[in-house]
């Protein structure tokens, strides 16, 4: 564990706000007073420690997403809602914030360095931290830390990024306090961000799942992260006297990447995914405005590299989003701007048959307190033809095409922004039960709290939106920096080749793993599976659980990014020993009754021999006792 003198505490700083009355009586400014140590308790107790009777079957460290373990199960720990989750306590602790209940900040923060320095380490189905980090972009873990082999959508390449962003703001805190700090963030937290860091930069141009965990593309959300975490972590190794050639390549890469795919001219709005498969949906959704909140810097101008709050797009896009859901929830009673209205992810969700969500109604209100803060630090607004429509909302006399630098216009427009936010914040008053609670949804009609409950992320979107509302802003991470706004005329999709650099964060607690030489094989299959069916493959390597017959270690299950009705192609890439031949077969899981259906046939693949880079691919129809492939169905 990392040493408990790193830190010391910070005076917390409010700046004061009109005071609303809630639906329920109470003004809106006691609600924020009682429900932020709520919200900050709640979040905490749902993190494992030796003194949390709350989630006392989670590790230590480990961030769980709810208490909930039936309908849904959400027992588990995601790298990005976890790194979320911390960055946010960080956040606390870098404020002053003193701790609630029996948990201490500093204590949180450096279990969950821990937790995290063994998880790079475990092999899971997305692969293993050596020799090519693909298990990294594993999204989803067993609460105490190890694998899930259940089916999902892997990989997430949103967590590696999310996490580096949370070492490095743990780094900063370090640095505030600490006269060791360089030696400490060199020894202890570099070697875990810069594992991430790899991985971004190995696998920023592969399409993942996004943060919803259903579209395989490539992600706004994503990308952002990706983008700020390779900007921040150059400026962190130049702060540490080293060099991370990996950001310096790729940042600019992503940068036009963003820059140039994903705004929708003729909508008016910024796509959540691109290069989607299978997926018509019209992509208006929260991931642009999320991203633009994890992408904001207090310091940063409006048309800064990556994504700011106050960009003309993102202003467009939230009007956009926000509009889609006043006359589609029953429960918003097509009500017009200027008034506010509970949010959902995107106007098709069906998850739980389509409803608003806390997490996307408080993200409504933050991303316009960011908004706003960073035009008051500016001390002017630029209205254009793609905000206007947003601004002329809240403020019916906005011009496009103007600059309002004068401090009355500046502040009325910054008024109207805030007063605005803070009705999104009111709405979430209305529909927080009595004790405080927030699950993750709201029923659209009834209002009644819906689907898992005291939601982790939940507590957390209260805790930042009410944070930036009382004007405190995490520390910066470069969006004005040289390389955070170089952006080539060219976009290159390429990647830096980080295979055998990734080392496990020993001085962090990450166990060792071992280094033997490795190719890479990746595994296909054509097969149509049947109502409740997965595809797994076993063999005769560790990664494929040692067996050819054993039901027990079923545990590699295939991926479906391919998959296609013309051909439905399965597949697993996995690095195995060099030059030894692999004995494998394919099996069908049947998770309405847990019965395995394993091949009648053993199969052979001959990796490439050490030190041949040549990748190896199969291509296999499906061969299971009174089963055949028929071709597309």
């Amino acid at each position: 564990m990392v040493s408990t003198a790193i830190f010391a505490a910070l005076a917390v700083a409010a700046s004061a706000h009109p005071v609303l009355e809630s639906r329920q009586g109470q003004t809106l400014e006691d609600y924020i007073a009682r429900q932020f140590n709520i919200s900050l308790e709640g979040a905490l107790q749902n993190i494992g420690g030796a003194n949390n009777n709350i989630v006392e079957a989670a590790g230590e460290g480990f961030v769980v997403a709810s208490p909930s373990t039936t309908n849904p199960d959400y027992f588990f720990t995601w790298t990005r809602d976890s790194a979320l989750t911390e960055l946010m306590v960080t956040d606390e602790l870098i404020f002053g914030t003193e701790s609630v209940g029996n948990n201490s900040l500093q204590v949180i923060v450096e279990q969950y360095t821990g937790a995290q320095a063994q998880l790079q380490t475990v092999t899971n189905p997305s692969g293993a931290l050596w020799p090519a980090g693909q298990g990294l972009g594993e999204p989803k873990f067993y609460s105490n830390g190890t694998r899930y082999n259940g089916a999902w959508g892997r990989p997430q390449n949103d967590g590696p990024a999310l996490r580096a962003a949370t070492f490095m703001e743990i780094s900063e805190a370090i640095f505030q306090r600490n006269p060791n700090a360089p030696v400490i963030v060199s020894n202890v937290y570099w070697p875990l961000i810069y594992n991430d860091l790899l991985y971004v930069a190995q696998y920023w141009n592969t399409t993942s799942y996004d943060l919803w965990e259903e579209v395989n593309g490539n992600s706004v959300f994503t990308t952002v992260a990706q983008h700020r975490a390779l900007v921040e972590g150059a400026i962190w190794a130049e702060r540490l006297n080293k060099t991370c050639e990996p950001c310096v390549q790729q940042a600019p890469q992503i940068a036009c990447f963003l820059a140039n795919n994903f705004w929708n001219e003729t909508g008016g709005y910024l796509l959540a995914n691109i290069n989607a498969n299978q997926v018509e949906r019209s992509q208006i959704n929260a991931d642009p405005i999320l991203g633009a909140m994890h992408a904001f810097d207090i310091n940063a101008s409006c048309d800064a590299g990556a994504l700011q709050p106050c960009n003309s797009r993102i202003l467009a896009t939230h009007k956009v989003w926000v509009d889609s859901f006043r006359d589609l929830y029953p429960i918003n009673h097509n009500a017009t701007a200027p008034a506010a209205v509970l949010t959902g992810r995107y106007p098709e969700d069906s998850y739980y048959g389509g409803n608003p969500w806390y997490i996307t109604t408080l993200a409504a209100a933050e991303v316009l307190y960011d908004a706003a803060a960073q035009f008051s630090k500016q001390g002017a607004i630029t209205i254009d033809e793609t905000s206007l429509a947003f601004w002329q909302d809240i403020y019916p006399n906005a011009t496009a095409d103007f600059t309002y630098g004068e401090d009355a216009d500046v502040q009325n427009l910054v008024s109207a922004m805030t007063d605005y936010a803070d009705r999104f914040v009111s709405l979430v008053q209305q529909y927080t039960p009595a004790n405080g609670t927030l699950n993750e949804q709201i029923n659209k009609t009834s209002g009644e709290p819906l689907s898992a409950i005291a939601l982790t992320w939940s507590y957390a979107a209260f805790v930042t939106a009410i944070d930036r509302r009382n004007s405190q802003f995490p520390p910066s991470w470069g969006a004005n920096s040289t390389l955070a706004n170089n952006i080539p005329d060219t976009c290159k999709f390429s990647s830096y080749n980080a295979t055998t650099q990734y080392t496990p964060a020993l001085a962090a607690g990450a166990p060792n793993v071992t280094k033997d030489c490795e190719s890479e094989v990746i595994f296909q299959l054509l097969w149509v599976t049947g109502p409740g069916e997965n595809t797994y493959i076993v063999g005769n390597t560790s990664f494929l659980g040692n067996t050819l017959d054993d039901t027990d270690k079923v545990i590699e299950v295939m991926r479906t990014q391919n998959y296609t009705t013309p051909e439905p192609k399965w597949f697993t890439p996995a690095w195995v020993p060099a030059g030894v031949p692999i004995e494998y077969k394919y099996v069908l899981l049947n998770s309405t009754d847990n019965s395995y259906t394993f091949e009648n046939v053993t199969r052979y693949a001959y990796p490439a021999a050490c030190g041949n880079n040549t990748v190896v691919s199969t291509l296999d129809t499906g061969s299971f006792p009174g089963r055949s492939y028929d071709g597309p169905q």
